[in-house]
């Protein structure tokens, strides 16, 4: 069941205009030297203060203009015991783990529909999901690479799908099955990504921040999908996960997989999903029943930051990783998406 729960406040308190970004940063759909599962457990629990810092958040604008918005954080539970995680049997270096199990969606009757419509292209090379009807999203890392923003991010765009046929453009039996997605390309408004994303805020790059909301330049008219709190593994049907996203190996089809998660930290899930760069950003689902109610409903719970390399125990090791929605974290998109706080009491 999805419990509600009190969410902390995030409220401006100053806004300041930057100089405008360089937008000189190379792409890197795989990230190097984070802080993975060994560093994380050694993380001390921020400080409010350090809150009010990592949550602060920097805005770009179509025009290339730039801000920094200070917050201040109310209502936030410091929880001691944050960053313990489950030690689990090490893996060989791959993004594909055994069997290749994704899906590649084709049917036009599953692609345009709920959830699967929900995924988008980020022009710069990842996936994102939409949140509302107008904002998407994504991971910071598709369009900053910690000192800089990347170059396509100067004029990002999203791409939704939409469907065209093979052939000459005549109906024929059982075209719903060899539909190709096409994409309706819309301008990126502007652009928030956390404070704690910036290397020399959180000293190297740290996971934890790489989320990142873009408004639309224009609003569209399909379903999009609700953001929900991560739940424990323990509180997870099977432990599963869902996410669809555009692999760069299986050009132009949306790719779905699911998967069990192996490990947890207060920000973070480590995954063996089985997935390739360009499904970087995705939205990660769960689905489970409404609160007194015998409907089932699907939410965001994490965005997938991708494969990362890690030194552990002096050993180089891999796996996948995404991002928790924790009530912080929740309050802050909720807070981007609405532009105030009013509606993002009760997660």
């Amino acid at each position: 069941t999805w419990h509600l729960k009190k969410i902390p406040q995030i409220v401006r308190e100053r806004t300041f205009s930057l100089d405008s970004p360089k937008f000189e940063a190379k792409t890197k759909l795989e990230l190097n030297s984070v802080c993975g599962i060994e560093c994380q457990r050694k993380l001390p629990v921020p400080s409010l203060s350090d809150l009010k810092n990592l949550l602060s958040y920097e805005t770009v604008f179509e025009n290339g203009t730039r801000t920094l918005t200070e917050v201040n954080v109310l209502g936030a539970v410091l929880d001691p015991a944050a960053n313990t995680t489950t030690r689990r049997p090490s893996r060989k270096k791959r993004q594909i783990y055994g069997t290749d199990s994704r899906f590649s969606i084709y049917d036009k009757r599953f692609m345009t529909n709920f959830p699967f419509n929900t995924a988008v292209k980020i022009s710069t090379g990842c996936s994102g999901i939409l949140v509302s009807p107008k904002h998407v999203l994504t991971a910071a890392h598709c369009l900053h690479n910690g000192k800089d923003y990347v170059k396509g991010s100067k004029r990002l765009r999203v791409g939704l799908m939409k469907t065209k046929s093979r052939g000459n453009g005549r109906k024929r039996k059982g075209a719903k099955r060899n539909s190709l997605p096409s994409f309706q390309w819309t301008r990126v408004k502007s652009t928030h990504i956390p404070k704690g994303w910036f290397k020399g805020v959180s000293g190297d790059i740290a996971l934890d921040y790489d989320y990142a909301v873009l408004e639309l330049k224009r609003p569209h008219k399909r379903k999009f999908m609700e953001l929900g709190i991560s739940p424990t593994i323990k509180m997870m049907p099977g432990s599963m996960i869902h996410f669809s996203g555009f692999d760069n190996d299986r050009s132009g089809l949306l790719v779905y997989r699911f998967c069990s998660i192996s490990d947890e930290s207060n920000d973070l899930f480590y995954q063996y999903c089985d997935a390739e760069p360009g499904s970087t950003g995705s939205g990660i689902y769960l689905r489970l029943k409404e609160p007194n109610k015998k409907k089932w409903k699907r939410k965001i719970i994490a965005v997938y930051s991708g494969h990362q390399w890690v030194d552990i125990n002096g050993e180089q090791q891999d796996y996948n990783v995404a991002v928790r929605i924790t009530p912080l974290k929740y309050a802050q998109i909720c807070f981007w998406i609405h532009g105030n706080d009013g509606n993002c009491t009760q997660g």
